[in-house]
């Protein structure tokens, strides 16, 4: 048998011993085999003399009695535990299906759950191949004469059993097989000249498939790791079909007598061109069989040896059992994984290890072991595209520094740069890894691999943005390192290299522009001096669109939040953080600053205090140009007088007094209610009208201004009689000053005659004298008051006093008895209006108020008799005069007290109100 494939020897071949004596074992020796099947846990053998065999696992045999005449065939399920045998009872041909149900006995043996005949069209033909669907309801059974007849139901039992006949050829079935998957029943028919499909889901359609077939026993179905397909096997190699076409074709020759499948082996039963002599057996010479077993997904030879007359390949508990024809049993073992991929490595075929041990289902480390080594493997040869192939695969296993290693040659750069992209595509670059390739390529110069690598607009992000992006801008790709950080959101970086590197300033400001609120802050806080200074105009405007409604200029007029009727949301920075920024351009600060406090006059005092300063700062600095000097003081005392303005009136004062702008000052302090400033400052600038107009502006609120004036004009030189007449009128209006201290103040200046103040003298000393005459007078009415009142007391004391009142005091009825009788009036009550409106019996109701406030003035005077003593002594102990002062102020101590009195009070010698008279019953 010539084979295009290459051979290994993946499995151990030993003889099966009997465990009883451990001799070889030969307990089959005497039987004459017709059939084989195996499954469920045993290996089932059918002979000539009608008996059935099974073979457990200790290769302990039972045996029952299943024909009287012989058996044919076999057929074990899978899934069930049924065993289906054809043959015969009668001589003749006419052959019985039985179905066996392994897990019931009757009688020792097996019970058979159905028996029926096989005979197509009730024309007797023998049975060639049996094959029975896994899900217990389809059996075909194939015949000599080219038919097949399936049975549709239970294969258990007779029950609403269906038979007919779906195939009919000149030519003997060799073999039939169904196809175990799919929602459609394909029955897969193989005669000596065709191979067809039939589909019995669909009314038995028919597809010949091939218009050649296979020898008996050379089909079998395979599992699932070749998507179930109908296999055959011919002389010039195997081929396999799906229900409706042909698939692929292996080149196995030889002639072959048998196939069958295991474990996604194909095991090939073929002829020897020699024959093998042994010892005789029935006085007949044996033929030598070949039994190949192949690997179909990876395309190898697992296991190739002669066996002498092969019976049957049979697989159970794991293994392969092939029966030779001296009816001796021999195990095919398969090696465990790791000894068939030692093999292979020892051969350096790793290509065919890693493909077989995915097939075996190898786990991750094993793979990436086996990766690493066919890369070492490569790299040793020299091959090193082929290396780096393989170490890719081993990506998130080996370590990474162990492929860079070695192929950080420049040499192998592009080697090394095929690997950095793998690492970056399966997402296990770290930062240096980025850095790495970004080097690779800008030391390759390859700006088609850089685009790629980052201008790819969809590309899905697999590196650490801000390392590429420091890479590209370190090696001058500025254009790459833009495109990463607009991309991203690297907004600090993409403003670094525009700014310091590309120096394209509109550019970054317009990125400003486009960004949200907070970043657009931070940045304009942050590179806002330079652009100032490079572009004065377009970073003002935007300054002023960031302080009072900030909206990202890429962003629509109308969003979905307008659409949705929400309120809009507004935004804006403090103009106050960004005055530094125009340190070097007081005209932009003096725009940004007019219209900020045009937008919003309420804002804080720093923008008005410093735009205050800008424009005093002009009116030091203007040149000789008198227009717009005075324009630019207008439009300061604008600033200054306007209400919404919210300087600090201090700085404001400062700010006017060290650029010496006298409306200005003379504003504020009127605004400040310094009055005494506004004089004085027209008294240091010998302003003499300002002065008499400020003390005629302002005299009402402080009259001391006159008094001011008067001490400032007495120490003039030059005369000044007008000016001082009209000032010691007011005074005198005013009473601000006792003549004395006028006449004082006057004395000083040479200037002032006494023509000046003779009127003025004349005037107080006549009002002086008639304040005189009206104390005089005063003096004596308070004398004859208090003789008069010492007469009345001396007469309560000493004489009888007569109370002659009608009526009550209170309810002005008549008086009755018992009534009460005051000494004051004197004052009348009955005794029960007493009770009921006063508050005692002793003092009179009518008199009490009055007499409570003279008492207590009294009591207050005596309570302070000692206050001035104890005043001066404080202020003398303490160092805080002001303070003893103040304390005495808040206590009421210097108020003017008025005591107001009734002329017609009445007192007496006991306490006001007293009751002096007796009560009358």
């Amino acid at each position: 048998m010539s084979l295009l494939l290459r051979r290994f020897n993946f499995f151990d071949k030993e003889g099966v011993k009997d465990p009883e004596t451990n001799q070889v074992f030969e307990k089959l020796k005497e039987i004459n085999i017709s059939s084989c099947a195996s499954g469920r846990g045993q290996i089932v053998i059918a002979d000539c003399e009608g008996m059935i065999y099974m073979i457990n696992r200790k290769f302990q045999i039972t045996s029952f009695k299943a024909y009287d005449i012989r058996v044919s065939h076999l057929y074990q399920l899978k899934q069930f535990n049924i065993l289906l045998s054809v043959g015969e009872d009668e001589e003749g041909i006419n052959p019985l299906i039985k179905v066996w149900n392994l897990d019931k006995f009757d009688k020792g043996i097996p019970l058979c759950s159905r028996i029926c005949r096989a005979i197509p069209s009730n024309k007797p033909t023998p049975v060639t191949c049996l094959a029975v669907h896994e899900n217990l309801n389809w059996m075909a059974v194939g015949f000599q004469n080219g038919s097949v007849v399936v049975f549709k139901g239970d294969v258990k039992s007779d029950r609403h059993s269906k038979t007919w006949t779906v195939y009919e050829n000149q030519k003997p079935i060799t073999g039939l097989a169904f196809r175990p998957t799919g929602k459609n029943i394909i029955l897969f028919v193989a005669t000596d000249n065709s191979i067809l499909s039939i589909n019995l889901s669909a009314k038995d359609k028919t597809t010949i498939l091939e218009q050649f077939g296979c020898s008996l026993g050379c089909s079998v179905m395979s599992d699932s790791n070749q998507d179930h397909q109908f296999v055959i096997g011919r002389q010039d190699g195997v081929y396999f079909y799906q229900p409706d076409c042909r698939g692929p074709c292996l080149v196995i020759e030889g002639e072959k007598l048998k196939l069958e499948w295991f474990r996604g082996y194909l095991i090939i039963v073929g002829k020897e061109s020699k024959a093998f002599l042994k010892a005789p057996i029935a006085n007949q010479s044996m033929e030598m069989h070949t039994v190949t077993v192949c690997d179909m997904q990876n395309k190898f030879i697992a296991h190739t040896a002669p066996y002498p007359d092969v019976v049957d390949v049979l697989s159970e508990w794991g293994s392969l059992y092939v029966l030779s024809g001296d009816r001796k049993l021999y195990q095919l073992q398969e090696k465990d994984t790791q000894t068939k991929l030692e093999m292979l490595f020892k051969k350096n075929n790793y290509t065919l290890a890693i493909s077989l041990a995915r097939s075996q289902q190898y786990d991750q480390e094993g793979l990436i072991d086996i990766f690493t080594q066919y890369g070492d493997h490569l790299y040793g040869k020299g091959d090193h595209d082929g290396a780096i192939d393989q170490y890719i695969k081993t990506i998130g296993k080996l370590e990474a520094s162990y492929v860079i290693r070695k192929f950080l040659d420049s040499q192998r750069i592009h080697n090394l740069t095929k690997y950095l992209q793998a690492l970056h595509k399966a997402q296990m670059a770290t930062e240096e890894h980025t850095t790495l390739l970004l080097n690779c390529y800008t030391k390759l110069k390859d700006v088609s691999k850089l685009d790629e690598f980052i201008m790819t607009k969809d590309r899905e992000v697999d590196f650490d943005v801000e390392t590429a992006i420091k890479v590209c801008r370190q090696a001058g790709y500025y254009e790459h390192a833009l495109f990463l950080a607009e991309k991203h959101g690297k907004h600090e970086w993409y403003l670094r290299i525009q700014l310091e590197k590309i120096k394209d300033y509109q550019k970054a400001l317009q990125y400003i522009g486009n960004l949200e609120f907070a970043e657009a802050d931070d940045n304009l806080k942050k590179y806002g001096k330079m652009l100032m200074s490079e572009i004065p105009d377009q970073t003002t405007e935007l300054l002023k669109k960031l302080c009072t409604d900030y909206r990202p200029s890429n962003r629509l007029l109308v969003d979905q939040s307008d659409l949705d009727g929400s309120v809009p949301r507004i935004q804006k920075a403090s103009a106050e953080e960004f005055i530094h920024i125009f340190v070097n351009n007081s005209a932009k600060l003096t725009e940004f600053l007019e219209y900020m406090i045009k937008t919003k006059p309420n804002s804080p005092s720093l923008l008005y205090n410093t735009l205050l300063e800008l424009y005093l700062h002009d009116i030091v600095h203007e040149g000789g140009d008198m227009e717009a000097k005075n324009e630019k003081q207008r439009r300061t005392l604008d600033l200054l007088q306007n209400p919404d303005a919210n300087y600090d009136l201090d700085q404001a004062l400062v700010l006017c007094q060290m650029n010496n702008f006298k409306a200005g000052i003379l504003f504020l302090y009127e605004k400040a209610q310094l009055y005494q400033q506004i004089l004085r400052y027209h008294m240091e600038h010998n302003e003499i009208p300002h002065v008499i107009d400020t003390c005629k502006k302002f005299g009402q609120h402080d009259p001391q201004l006159w008094v001011q004036a008067l001490s400032y004009f007495a120490k003039k030189e030059e005369s000044c009689k007008s000016q001082l007449m009209e000032v010691l009128s007011n005074i005198d209006k005013r009473n601000l000053l006792p003549p004395l201290l006028v006449i004082e103040t006057l004395a000083h200046n040479s200037t002032a005659t006494l023509s000046i103040i003779k009127d003025y003298i004349i005037r107080r000393l006549q009002l002086e004298n008639d304040q005189i005459a009206e104390d005089e007078r005063l003096i004596r009415q308070y004398r004859e008051d208090t003789e008069k009142k010492r007469k009345q007391i001396e007469e309560l004391k000493t004489t009888a006093k007569i109370f002659q009142n009608s009526k009550c005091s209170i309810c002005s009825h008549p008086l009755e008895l018992p009534s009460v009788h005051f000494l004051c009036e004197p004052h009348s009550f009955h005794q029960h209006c007493l009770e009921s409106y006063a508050e005692n019996d002793t003092e009179c109701p009518v008199c009490l108020p009055e007499n409570r406030k003279i008492m207590d003035i009294i009591r207050a005077q005596e309570q302070s008799r000692d206050l001035h003593e104890s005043f001066h002594n404080q202020l003398e102990r303490s160092q805080d005069g002001f303070s003893v002062v103040a304390d005495y102020f808040g206590r009421g101590v210097f108020n003017k007290v008025t005591v107001i009195t009734d002329s017609n009070a009445r007192f007496s010698a006991s306490p006001p109100g007293r009751n002096l008279s007796s009560q009358f019953s």
